[in-house]
């Protein structure tokens, strides 16, 4: 699953030097993760239109309320972050609200733990979750997933450097704590060195991907894992300071997690079938830059593992 997830997974806004959201790399001086940026210069506007014979398959509680209420966690751009306004913003959230254009309800976007996400969703407090979560099969037996997007892990450097995702044994490679390339990847990779008696990985752990960024940036770490997405971007902001290693890998379905069982679940994937077919999936994908990562099928619970 190379992307935001298990279930323990914290990312807290915070002051700190460090390439944050869609801002600069920052090597002196501190910013905050409310200094985002945002989509292409080149955006186009997207209009989308209510759909009434989606929408009057709404569960009764949502349509009457006119409210879909969604947990997300930021900042993880270009997903989801804020920006100079403090405003909510990044592909997912446009989206989401092209969802909820279709629907004729508004999305209302609530912060939260990542971690406690899909416990509110199972309470009842939230409809759906919105925070690049990978559909996987340990998540499913909880929570029902709509796929929206296929992301994989992707390694950045610091620019001019040489770095084998592959080979990396000996090397500083920092990870966001609890994502899937902390709890699956690094450790396989790491395994896999000790097997052949060459020196370990030293797995650095941070709390935010915009540390983790910054640290490679400032040389403090040889090389960085995280989804495919947020590396990009993350190099695209970065200026000249960092650069892609490798090619993406292990790429795996993005879900919004819904309520098991939850009458929204079909709702939410015929509502996104729609925007795939009628191309606003992929005017809002270009717009942010991800349009590698686009699916032609949305489907209820798509884990490949």
């Amino acid at each position: 699953m190379s992307s935001r997830s298990l279930f323990a997974r914290s990312r807290t806004a915070r002051a700190l030097c460090a390439l944050v959201g869609g801002s600069a790399l920052v090597l002196a001086g501190c910013t905050t993760n409310e200094e985002g940026g945002g989509p292409n210069e080149d955006a186009t506007e997207v209009s989308v239109e209510k759909v009434d014979e989606i929408a009057a398959k709404l569960p009764e509680n949502i349509a009457s309320s006119g409210t879909l209420r969604v947990g997300v966690n930021v900042p993880y751009a270009p997903n989801e972050f804020k920006n100079a306004q403090g405003e909510i913003v990044g592909f997912d959230v446009d989206l989401m609200d092209a969802i909820a254009s279709v629907l004729g309800v508004e999305a209302q976007y609530n912060e939260a733990d990542f971690d406690r996400i899909i416990p509110a969703i199972e309470g009842g407090t939230y409809d759906l979750g919105m925070s690049s979560f990978t559909d996987t099969k340990e998540r499913e037996e909880t929570v029902d997933f709509v796929t929206y997007f296929s992301a994989g892990s992707q390694w950045a450097q610091p620019a001019g450097e040489s770095v084998d995702p592959n080979n990396a044994c000996g090397l500083r490679v920092a990870v966001q704590t609890t994502t899937i390339q902390d709890i699956e990847e690094l450790p396989a990779k790491n395994q896999a060195c000790l097997d052949a008696g060459n020196p370990p990985i030293d797995i650095v752990k941070y709390d935010s991907q915009d540390e983790a960024a910054n640290a490679v940036a400032l040389g403090q770490v040889d090389a960085m894992s995280a989804d495919s997405p947020v590396t990009a971007y993350a190099v695209k902001q970065s200026g000249d300071q960092l650069e892609l290693a490798g090619d993406v890998f292990d790429a795996s379905p993005y879900g919004w997690p819904v309520a098991k069982g939850s009458p929204l679940a079909p709702v939410l994937q015929e509502a996104m079938q729609h925007l795939i077919d009628d191309g606003a999936y992929r005017t809002i994908s270009e717009n942010w830059g991800v349009q590698d990562g686009m699916i032609e099928e949305s489907v209820i619970n798509g884990a490949i593992s």
